[in-house]
């Protein structure tokens, strides 16, 4: 089993920035592809961004393309995501993510059901 745990959440003003976390722990882990989603107030869970863990290849919605950065660091077991110039849009609690499997290149990795674990999700509040 894995577990996900997220951190980094806040208040930030539009134009601002935020560094979210996603710590890994658990006895078994693939090489598994990695995911952020949101979730905003009565909207559907959407995709933000996902990378491969061994060869780090990224996806993003075109919603933050530009704007986010996701990457890893292989030795602390961690996901991030920095996200820069914050819109009131971009306000969800955001939800970390991972593949039970091995990713799959060529495969989409942008809607929740690929993946298997969890985080409990983290609020980001973006203030005009």
């Amino acid at each position: 089993q894995v577990q996900l745990v997220e951190s980094g959440g806040g208040l930030v003003q539009a134009g601002g920035s935020l560094r979210l976390s996603c710590a890994a722990s658990g006895r078994t882990f693939s090489n598994p592809a990695m995911g952020w989603f949101r979730q905003a107030p009565g909207e559907e869970r959407e995709f933000v961004a996902r990378v491969s863990w061994s060869g780090g290849s990224t996806d993003y919605a075109d919603s933050v393309k530009g704007r986010f950065t996701i990457s890893r660091d292989n030795a602390k077991r961690t996901v991030y995501l920095q996200m820069n110039s914050l819109k009131p849009e971009d306000t969800a609690v955001y939800y970390c993510a991972a593949t039970r499997g091995p990713f799959v290149g060529g495969s989409s990795y942008r809607t929740a059901q690929k993946y298997d674990y969890w985080g409990q999700g983290t609020q980001v509040t973006v203030s005009s």
